[in-house]
C-alpha cells in the first residue's frame, strides 16, 4: 500500500475536544494506519513527496460504525407488525428455510450498501456467515460477525453454539485483522442455562465479545417476569450472560435504574437503534441516561427489513429527533453526542475505541470524505456560527459519501463500489428472492397454526 495525504476542505477528528480542523489533512502510511494529521499546509510541507489526494468540496472524518445490524433479504415484505409477532410471522419462517447461498448474497449486498453509505465498520448478525465473512474480506469493510445463534429445542434452525464456534476458529482475525468473530444469541429465550454457559464460556476461551438483544419491546420484559421473575438485564446478569470480555446488547428500550446500574457497573456496550424502534413501535430507549451512567450508546440500522436501509447518516438524525420528540426536549441528544455516538463512543461499545472511532496518530485509517457542494450542507458556516456539525448530523444522506477507505485501501471513490460491481450484486439478490419466498410459503403452508397467525385469523 502506497503513503497518501488526504487533504480535504474540512477535517472533524472525533477527539475529546471535537476538533475540526479547517483545510485539513491526514498522512495514511503505509500499513494503513494514522500517520499524522493537521492543516494541510504543514502535513504536506512535513511529507515532501507524498502523493496527495486533494478532496475539494469535502469533509473528512472517521468512518461510521454501525452497531446493530442484520443482513438480510426481505426489504419491505415485512411490514406492519410489532416485533414478536413480526418475527412469528415473517422473520423466524425466513430462518427455517435460507440457505448458504442466499446468506452469502445478503451479506454481499448489505455490506456494498453500508461502505457507500459511509459506514466502515458493521455488527452483523446473521446466518451461515462463511458467507458473510468472504463478502467483508473481498468488499473491504471491517466487520464484527455474530452468528443468529439458538441452543433450544423450539428454536433447532438458527445457528448453533458449534457453528459460532467454529466460525470464530476459521475468520476470527482475518482479512488482515478486519474480521472479528463474537458468539451471539438471538435472545435469551432462545437458548437453555446449559447454552448460556457455554456461550460465555466460548467468548472467554477465544476472547471475544458476546452480543444479543434485550429490553426491546413491552413484551420482552414482560416474559422475562413471567419467566424468570426479574426484568431482562437482571436475568441476564443471574444467568451469567454478562461475564464474557465484551458483551453488546442491542436495543435496551425499556430499561429500569437499577437495569441501567448494572450495565454501567459491567461495563456492557449498547446498540441504539432508533429508526427500528419507531418503525416496530417498541418505543424510546434512555439513551441520555445511559451515556449519564457512563455506558458506551453506538448507534446501528438494525436489519433491511425493520430500517428499510443502512444509512447511519439517517439513523443519526433519527437518533436526535426521537429523542427530542420523547423528552420534549428540543436540546436533547445535542449533535456532538449523536455523532459520537455513530464513531468513537459506538467503537467504545464494541471495545475497538484504540483501533477506530477518531482521526488519531495510531488508529487505522478508517475514513470518509462526505460531499459540501450540495445543497443538504448550504449554507456552510465556520467560527462562531459553525453550523458544520449540525448539517452533517441533521441534513447530510449517505448518498453524499464521495470516498470510504477502510485500513487505508479506498473501496468508494466518486461515489462508487470499487471491490464489487454493484449491479451484478443487485442482480444476484433479485434472481435469489423469489425461491426463497417460495420455500417460506411452503413451510407455512404445511404449519397451519402459523399460517393463519399470517393471514389474521
Amino acid at each position: 500500500m502506497t503513503p497518501i495525504i488526504l487533504h480535504a476542505d474540512h477535517l472533524i477528528l472525533m477527539d475529546q475536544n471535537n476538533t475540526v480542523i479547517p483545510n485539513g489533512a491526514v498522512v495514511v502510511s503505509s500499513d494503513g494506519r494514522i500517520q499524522g494529521m493537521g492543516k494541510a499546509e504543514t502535513v504536506i510541507g512535513a511529507n515532501p513527496g507524498l502523493e496527495v489526494k486533494r478532496l475539494e468540496n469535502r469533509l473528512l472524518m472517521p468512518g461510521l460504525i454501525n452497531t446493530h445490524a442484520h443482513s438480510g433479504l426481505l426489504r419491505g415484505t415485512a411490514e406492519g407488525l410489532p416485533v414478536w409477532e413480526w418475527l412469528q410471522q415473517f422473520i423466524d419462517p425466513m430462518h427455517r428455510v435460507v440457505n448458504e447461498r442466499e446468506s452469502e448474497i445478503a451479506s454481499y449486498l448489505c455490506y456494498a450498501e453500508a461502505l457507500l453509505s459511509g459506514t466502515t465498520t458493521i455488527v452483523d448478525m446473521w446466518r451461515h456467515m462463511h458467507g458473510s465473512a468472504k463478502a467483508a474480506a473481498q468488499l473491504g469493510i471491517r466487520a464484527v460477525l455474530v452468528p443468529y445463534v439458538a441452543e433450544h429445542p423450539d428454536h433447532d434452525y438458527f445457528e448453533t453454539l458449534n457453528t459460532n464456534e467454529a466460525l470464530i476458529k476459521q475468520w476470527h482475525g482475518g482479512a488482515n485483522g478486519r474480521v472479528h468473530v463474537w458468539v451471539g444469541l438471538e435472545h435469551m429465550f432462545y437458548a437453555t442455562p446449559d447454552a448460556y454457559k457455554r456461550a460465555i464460556d466460548i467468548s472467554r476461551h477465544y476472547q471475544v465479545g458476546f452480543h444479543t438483544h434485550s429490553n426491546e419491546s413491552k413484551f420482552d420484559v414482560e416474559e422475562t417476569q413471567r419467566r424468570y421473575n426479574k426484568r431482562p438485564i437482571e436475568a441476564l446478569e443471574e444467568c451469567g450472560l454478562l461475564d464474557a470480555p465484551r458483551v453488546l446488547l442491542a436495543h435496551c428500550v425499556w430499561l429500569s435504574d437499577h437495569e441501567i446500574e448494572i450495565m454501567a457497573e459491567h461495563n456492557l456496550g449498547v446498540a441504539h437503534n432508533p429508526v427500528s424502534h419507531m418503525k416496530l413501535a417498541s418505543g424510546a430507549a434512555r439513551v441520555e441516561d445511559l451515556l449519564a451512567s457512563g455506558v458506551a450508546v453506538g448507534l446501528g440500522t438494525d436489519g433491511e427489513k425493520e430500517n428499510n436501509n443502512l444509512d447511519m447518516f439517517e439513523e443519526m438524525k433519527a437518533s436526535s429527533l426521537l429523542a427530542k420528540l420523547s423528552k420534549l426536549d428540543a436540546s436533547a441528544l445535542d449533535a456532538w453526542t449523536v455523532c459520537r455516538m455513530a464513531t468513537i463512543t459506538g467503537a467504545r461499545a464494541l471495545g475497538l475505541d484504540s483501533e477506530i472511532g477518531s482521526v488519531e496518530v495510531g488508529k487505522q485509517a478508517d475514513l470518509i470524505a462526505v460531499r459540501t457542494d450540495t445543497p443538504r450542507m448550504t449554507p456552510l458556516l465556520t467560527g462562531s456560527d459553525g453550523n458544520l456539525h449540525h448539517d452533517l448530523i441533521h441534513a447530510v444522506q449517505g448518498g453524499d459519501v464521495d470516498m470510504t477507505m477502510v485500513a487505508g485501501k479506498i473501496v468508494v471513490e466518486n461515489g462508487k463500489l470499487l471491490t464489487a460491481d454493484l449491479q451484478d450484486l443487485i442482480a444476484d439478490m433479485n434472481n435469489a428472492v423469489p425461491d426463497l419466498f417460495r420455500r417460506r410459503a411452503e413451510w407455512l403452508a404445511t404449519h397451519q397454526s402459523v399460517n393463519e397467525l399470517l393471514k389474521g385469523k
